[in-house]
């Protein structure tokens, strides 16, 4: 039987219409326009499309976006000048620098910059640790994203066994946090895991973020498992085109999983519709509003 097919579009869509009532209700209840600055440095085409989509969604939301394009030559020091000033702006609640920057950039410092309560990225050391100790946290978008649609398949995780393949700062270590919230058993794997296609026969809960074209194969699955693909590898077809494919062999995996995510249309569209949420959430922490 073939897997469910775990629709990231849709449910991204049902995340924004909430985020669009929640602005509603800040506006209503507090006077409140909740604000996101997103902050592009030169030119990368992909990065270009993707702020240009960010800017769109926020509007669509009924939130304020603001927008900075610089050129690729700005100088750190005017960067960190930047952010300081958006810091300080009382309109913008939501900050995201546009990775990757320039070379002659230090990213780590200009995202450390960001005052905590305005990261949506969920990348400052401060959020960091608020996620891992349990306090209310802005959390990397795309394993938010992530444990949203595995919560879709299995709304109550206790006690479910879930594997994490990869161990990246933005998603890994953050999707394990996230699924120890819920009190998961959570296993954390990657690409030099000794017998790895054993460990991933355990999971209930499968979620393969490591980078490497449709690693996971079939017999790595358990029946009926959920399997949440994070992963985006362009590849060459033997035809000389080229698409796109996940961490997990999608086809093989479909026939024996309960229940997967698709590359493209599962995790990637939910991550624009976490960072809208983020900026609520930033909102709310910033005005003291409680959930």
């Amino acid at each position: 039987m073939a897997a469910q097919v775990i629709d990231g579009k849709a449910i991204a869509a049902e995340v924004r219409k909430q985020v669009a009532v929640d602005v509603k209700a800040l506006q209503a209840s507090h006077d409140i326009t909740p604000g996101l600055a997103v902050v592009l440095v030169g030119e990368d085409p992909a990065s270009q499309v993707y702020v240009r989509n960010k800017a769109a969604q926020t509007v669509e939301c009924g939130m304020q976006s603001f927008e900075y394009k610089l050129p690729a030559d700005t100088s750190e020091y005017d960067i960190l000048a930047l952010v300081a000033r958006l810091n300080g702006n009382k309109n913008v609640n939501g900050i995201l620098v546009q990775l990757p920057l320039p070379k002659h950039v230090n990213a780590e410092k200009v995202l450390n910059s960001i005052d905590p309560d305005k990261d949506v990225d969920g990348f400052h050391p401060t959020n960091v640790g608020r996620l891992w100790i349990g306090e209310r946290a802005l959390v990397p978008c795309t394993p938010t994203g992530s444990a949203i649609l595995a919560k879709k398949i299995i709304p109550d995780l206790k006690g479910v066994n879930a594997v994490v393949i990869g161990r990246s700062n933005i998603v890994g270590k953050p999707m394990a946090a996230l699924l120890l919230r819920e009190s998961c058993t959570v296993t954390v794997a990657h690409s030099k895991t000794k017998d790895l296609p054993s460990v991933c026969r355990g999971a209930d809960l499968l979620v393969a973020a490591v980078g490497i074209p449709e690693l996971v194969k079939r017999d790595w699955i358990k029946p009926g498992a959920v399997v949440i693909d994070v992963g985006i590898n362009r590849i060459t077809t033997p035809e000389g085109k080229t698409k796109l494919v996940g961490d997990v062999a999608y086809a093989e995996c479909a026939e024996v999983a309960g229940a997967i995510t698709p590359v493209p249309g599962g995790v990637g569209p939910m991550t624009i519709a976490c960072l809208l949420q983020n900026t609520i959430t930033a909102t709310k922490i910033q005005y003291n509003v409680k959930d």
